[in-house]
């Protein structure tokens, strides 16, 4: 998708978004690698054309390449963050594959503002870590229950592990150098990218209500992989794994 910018006041929603992939990339380098196994197991699970609810889907970053890569494919964001919303809805504005719900995941009725009653895929990154363990246990319900038989759902996400502190340790002195050396040559960190979205009119409002909603960050829980393939078996999923992993991230997949 080239140039998107809001006819009303010129906004290019398109940099915004590329904006926040850089942004996320600084803690995320293998973001894009993620990405591509996350669509992988879709095509091999329910084809090139899957209807998809991106969950927590923030800017629209998983729906930018699924578009990207599977031109049939349509897609409902869900979000809280009206700020991210903003620049999803500027980006996708008049494609009519996308759509968009604002809605609290924490809501136990926030499935009936869907679109669809059933999804073949679910796919969802960098997001569900912001919530404690009750609420993501009732959300892995929701989820199995908007899922269609034979459909997938997958979570890119920080995951903890069991019984390596001194290799998390290592793994996470390295990350933060290398993300301090980034951020000294100019790189924008989580804390200056939302200093920037304040600062613009097209974007300052809805940041000050995000804000509003989250205040400086929600107050989550990063939770091991085993919990993870345990919860979703027990909430309706018939089979769970890690499907790719980096030192730091990893990607669940469950089928129903």
């Amino acid at each position: 998708m080239a140039d998107v910018r809001d006819a009303a006041n010129g906004t290019d929603w398109r940099a915004w978004q590329e904006s926040w992939d850089r942004q996320q990339e600084l803690f995320m380098p293998d973001r894009e690698d993620r990405f591509r196994v996350m669509l992988d197991m879709v095509e091999a699970l329910v084809g090139p054309e899957p209807r998809v609810l991106d969950l927590a889907c923030g800017t629209g970053s998983i729906t930018d390449r699924l578009l990207t890569r599977f031109p049939g494919a349509t897609s409902t964001g869900v979000d809280l963050d009206p700020a991210l919303l903003a620049i999803a809805r500027g980006t996708f504005a008049g494609d009519d594959r996308v759509s968009f719900v604002a809605a609290d995941l924490k809501d136990p009725g926030w499935t009936g503002a869907l679109p669809h009653d059933q999804y073949d895929a679910v796919l969802t990154a960098t997001a569900l870590h912001w919530l404690r363990e009750g609420p993501l246990t009732e959300l892995y319900g929701r989820i199995a229950g908007v899922t269609r038989a034979g459909g997938v759902f997958l979570n890119a996400d920080h995951m903890k592990h069991r019984g390596t502190p001194r290799i998390d340790a290592a793994e996470s002195a390295y990350r933060h150098a290398r993300m301090d050396r980034d951020t000294a040559a100019g790189a924008l960190g989580w804390s200056e990218w939302w200093d920037v979205a304040a600062a613009d009119p097209a974007l300052a409002e809805a940041t000050a209500e995000r804000f509003r909603i989250y205040g400086s960050h929600a107050d989550g829980e990063t939770l091991p992989l085993d919990w993870h393939v345990e919860t979703l078996r027990a909430a309706g999923f018939g089979e769970a794994r890690a499907v790719w992993a980096s030192p730091s991230d990893t990607v669940v997949l469950a089928l129903k």
